[in-house]
């Protein structure tokens, strides 16, 4: 029986608290899993930013990415590792590049599901380019936003295409507010989206791999207070359903790691923001949900780098496309479509898998978050975001919340 090592690659930007939970942790694991007659132990490793010749082998078997989205020459690096080196990457970056907020509202509208009435508007102006002006004045309609208003209903929301922390996203009752909102979007490519009046539930469920959370979100609140501290919110059909469509959403489009905002309105839940393949992962936002992210990142990383899970490089969509064809309900076609992604994420294999090797991760993760290690991996990523005044106010506030967690069980 020969000893093998997997090396996992953090490729990281402004991340800081979930990395240092996910090291501690791992070491506190001390992982030796035997595996087709070897016995695998792990290595985890901060990618650089470098030069690199392109046919220069890649020493990582797994990489987790969470600064390609932005960051082109890793994404480039990632690219040419798993073209090259059969290099397991979540997530796919090709997926992340390609497909946008429209691009999952088109696919998920053709599937079934509903999604409000949404429209693409022109932005309002342009970068300054010599085919601009001979291209609108052929071809640039004029448009009337009130209208387009009317046709979506009212109130819209009008937002970004593509998404991306909220920005310039405005909530608009009138032709007025509809212009004013449009004046200031600049060179944004918008959406305009009907609002989802009367909801009485706003829930983003994360999915990483085949493990998913639903938490109920408060978009009105502060940052450190839109994901609530609430369990038992609601009924285990609801929480079957929303799981059902983040791992359909997931699957599609290739993201193991991603978020679905969907909100419930007379007993129907509408998937309203669900292309976040790079998903807030910070304490400073999940706080109570925090502990529960870092075991899932460990859970799936071990997993994939131990079995060498053979990464998806391209997407398959037409057993999606065949199904949304049939004459069935979308319940029914829902069900169907959360098959082919259990099937994809190797939803049984993962459980046998951690059930059998990771038996004592709870264990480890109810230790760890109790310690000054995970303290100050809390107060780092704080004193990162927060006035030097506020600091140990709010390094307080997220640790008592993780101590909550603990409390109540670790949910």
């Amino acid at each position: 029986m020969a000893h093998v090592v997997r090396n996992i690659g953090l490729s990281l930007g402004a991340d800081i608290c979930w990395p240092l939970c996910f090291e501690h942790m791992m070491k506190r694991l001390d992982l030796k899993i035997p595996h087709e007659g070897d016995t695998v132990s792990f290595e985890v490793e901060r990618v650089t930013i470098e030069p690199f010749n392109l046919r220069q082998p890649v020493k990582y078997d797994l990489v987790v990415d969470r600064l390609t989205h932005w960051y082109h020459t890793s994404r480039e690096w990632l690219k040419k590792g798993i073209l090259m080196n059969d290099l397991y990457v979540f997530n796919n970056p090709w997926s992340i590049q390609a497909n946008e907020k429209h691009t999952s509202y088109c696919a998920m509208i053709a599937l079934g599901m509903p999604i409000p009435e949404t429209w693409m508007i022109p932005p309002k102006s342009y970068d300054d380019h010599p085919d601009v002006k001979p291209t609108l004045r052929k071809y640039g309609k004029l448009f009337d936003l009130g209208r387009v208003g009317d046709e979506v209903g009212w109130p819209m929301f009008l937002k970004p295409y593509d998404g991306g922390g909220w920005r310039a996203v405005t909530r608009v009752a009138d032709t007025k507010a509809a212009w004013k909102a449009y004046e200031d979007s600049g060179k944004l490519v918008m959406h305009a989206q009907a609002s989802v009046e009367g909801y009485d539930r706003f829930v983003r469920c994360i999915g990483f791999g085949p493990q998913t959370r639903c938490v109920l979100y408060d978009a009105s609140a502060p940052l450190h207070d839109r994901y609530t501290q609430e369990t038992n919110f609601m009924s285990k059909a609801d929480e079957e359903h929303l799981r059902k469509v983040t791992l359909t959403i997931n699957a599609f489009f290739g993201w193991e790691f991603n978020s679905c905002e969907a909100l419930r309105r007379d007993g129907t839940w509408y998937p309203i923001d669900f292309a976040n393949p790079c998903p807030d992962s910070q304490v400073t936002s999940l706080h109570f949900h925090f502990p529960w992210l870092v075991k899932s990142y460990l859970k799936w990383s071990i997993f994939c780098a131990t079995t060498k899970r053979k990464m998806r490089k391209t997407l398959d969509w037409e057993p999606f496309y065949a199904i949304a064809a049939q004459d069935l309900s979308f319940e029914e076609k829902l069900d169907r479509y959360a098959a082919i992604a259990e099937e994809r994420f190797e939803s049984a294999r993962f459980e046998e898998f951690c059930a059998k090797h990771l038996g004592h991760l709870d264990e480890v993760a109810f230790e760890f978050f109790a310690t000054q290690e995970a303290k100050d991996a809390v107060r780092q990523k704080t004193a990162a975001l927060f006035p030097a005044h506020e600091v140990e106010r709010f390094t307080e506030l997220f640790w008592q919340r993780i101590q909550g967690w603990r409390a109540a069980g670790c949910p």
